[in-house]
């Protein structure tokens, strides 16, 4: 039932604690997201489930096998598309294709078979000799993503992939993901787009090291956001942030592209309290303010503000 299963996985650097006794199961076929900040302790995991960085303590079984105990049988069962780009630029498109079928042991029909999927789902198929190097990003994106999945792997591992790419493209590039999840191909992504979260079955978000929530979007929203959340469009945004701050009704503030994003609790009434706000000396001008649904952004800063350590007094 579960493609990937892991317990209580740790991973120290000396005194740091990367990955904190983290523990989540995987079902065969899902697109899970994992989020969080940079620095959350993502990558490491990652790394982990790879086989490539041996826990400190904890284990994970992938595809059947344990990273702790055997890692090179956990290599061969997976894909890898890392958030740098990892195809070599100074190759063909072709060349490229070619290298990294030889990597995962294709030849004859079954490698002529998988290079014409991986030219047709990157759109090169006319293309084959172009330099690597001069394609757009999105397509240079789906070619990574082929070459990562050309030996058919169960599970794959998408670290960022859509980092630095354009809206159409990562639309695009999600597609194909759900297109590998429908044929039974496990996904981990972990994307900076919390946007894109809401393409996955099922999403966990870490921070410092440690699980802080886990479920659907649904839930995530239902579950970890019990406060009202209002929009608010208004000019001096971050002196409206401040003032904002300072009530004993919003709980937190966040901006979302030129308006503000704030929780309320149960000592908000109404916009008057928001409006006599900044009027006065503090003179802001509010063209909006309207209750809207939260989204797994307003989510994500709600729990990273509860997970702050308290800061005691001196």
């Amino acid at each position: 039932m579960y493609t990937i299963e892991v317990n209580e996985l740790t991973k120290i650097f000396g005194d740091f604690i990367a990955v904190d006794k983290i523990s989540f199961k995987i079902e065969k076929g899902q697109v899970f997201g994992f989020l969080g900040a940079n620095g959350a302790g993502k990558s490491t995991t990652i790394r982990m489930l790879c086989g490539i960085l041996e826990p400190t303590s904890g284990d994970a079984i992938v595809g059947g096998y344990s990273v702790m105990n055997e890692p090179g049988k956990v290599k061969q069962n997976l894909g890898y598309m890392s958030q740098r780009f990892s195809l070599y630029n100074d190759l063909t498109v072709e060349e490229n294709i070619n290298f990294f079928g030889g990597v995962y042991g294709l030849t004859g029909h079954d490698f002529e078979e998988r290079k014409r999927w991986v030219l047709k789902i990157s759109d090169l198929e006319r293309q084959q000799k172009i330099l690597t190097g001069s394609l757009p990003g999105g397509i240079k994106q789906r070619l990574a993503l082929g070459t990562a999945v050309i030996h058919r792997p169960p599970i794959v591992f998408l670290d960022e992939p859509t980092s630095g790419v354009d809206p159409v493209s990562r639309r695009n590039f999600w597609e194909l993901i759900n297109d590998l999840s429908s044929e039974g191909i496990t996904i981990l992504v972990t994307t900076h787009y919390l946007e894109e979260a809401e393409y996955c079955n099922k999403i966990i978000l870490i921070n410092a090291g440690k699980l802080i929530a886990e479920g659907n979007s649904k839930e995530l929203k239902s579950n970890y956001l019990k406060d009202t959340i209002l929009e608010i469009e208004c000019d001096k945004v971050v002196n409206a942030m401040e003032l904002l701050d300072k009530t004993d009704f919003v709980v937190d503030t966040s901006i979302f592209g030129n308006n503000i994003h704030i929780s309320v609790n149960k000592n908000y009434k109404d916009e008057t309290q928001i409006r006599s706000l900044f009027t006065g000396e503090n003179s802001i001008q509010v063209k909006r303010i309207e209750k809207i649904t939260p989204t797994l952004e307003d989510v994500f800063i709600h729990l990273l503000e509860k997970d702050k350590p308290v800061k005691m007094a001196n």
